[in-house]
């Protein structure tokens, strides 16, 4: 089973209450406002701000544009 991306719609960054994007390619949930990622452990985001990396400045700007 794959992450549900329709999950989207009804959840949000816990840290700035933002919407946040799907990275299929490293299994993590982006929020650009916040920059963080937060994983996605076997289709489960796992939403915990002590468990989200930081977003460099060049991830912002790719996830920006």
């Amino acid at each position: 089973m794959a992450f549900d991306t329709k999950l989207l719609e009804i959840i949000a960054c816990p840290v700035c209450k933002g919407k946040l994007r799907f990275d299929k390619e490293n299994s993590e949930l982006i929020s650009t406002a916040a920059k963080l990622a937060y994983p996605v452990i076997d289709d489960i985001p796992v939403l915990l701000e002590n468990e989200a990396r930081e977003l460099s400045l060049d991830e912002v700007q790719k996830w920006n544009s």
